[in-house]
């Protein structure tokens, strides 16, 4: 039995060749014509190092481009998200009596690490930079961050400097969530000393006088 396949069935390419690139012969399957499912980004680069850098880089891209298509939510990047947070959760403390104001203040803290973290790592003052940046919240400028470039506060929206939502969303609730875990834990386990059980005084083979 001999039964014809047709080209619906294997697909279809506009060109098929063979070309070196980076002194390594591959085969190219190419389509112009009509628009494809399936794509290929060839990365080159001097060294390895920039190599692995330019494939996070895509990865990054491809993930955030899925993350869009589950949720198209967006919030302003450069720390202005956390320190939004920050302020809010302070407030709430405020207003709060009891001693979980406490906790709700340490809780808001750990979002000041994200701007820090930025002005750290772009040369920046962070005391300077966090104070102005909480200033310009306090008076109305919830879309400000960190220019890194400029090292100043700038607006994050009007710059196109912004985070996924679904980003900030599980990265708040699995880190608050681990944080949970570990305040739950009310034991300590103890792992017994190695080797068998501990000679009697004196010895087995010595005799009494």
């Amino acid at each position: 039995y001999q039964r014809r396949v047709h080209g619906e069935e294997m697909g279809r390419c506009d060109s098929v060749k063979v070309q070196e690139i980076g002194g390594k012969r591959v085969i190219i399957f190419r389509q112009q014509n009509e628009t494809t499912k399936l794509a290929t980004i060839i990365a080159r680069g001097p060294t390895q190092n920039i190599l692995d850098d330019v494939e996070r880089a895509i990865d990054d891209g491809v993930n955030c481009f899925k993350s869009l298509g589950k949720d198209n939510g967006l919030v302003a990047g450069g720390g202005a998200f956390e320190i939004e947070m920050s302020r809010k959760l302070m407030s709430l403390a405020e207003e709060t009596p009891d001693l979980h104001q406490y906790a709700m203040r340490k809780y808001a803290q750990a979002f000041d690490v994200i701007p820090t973290t930025l002005a750290q790592v772009s040369g920046h003052n962070p005391t300077n930079l966090i104070t102005a940046l909480m200033a310009d919240h306090q008076q109305g400028n919830l879309s400000h961050g960190i220019d890194l470039e400029e090292g100043a506060t700038a607006n994050m929206v009007e710059r196109g400097v912004l985070d996924l939502y679904l980003t900030k969303y599980w990265a708040i609730k699995l880190a608050t969530e681990a944080a949970l875990t570990v305040l739950r834990v009310d034991k300590i386990i103890m792992s017994k000393p190695a080797g068998g059980p501990r000679p009697r005084d004196g010895g087995q083979g010595e005799e009494e006088e």
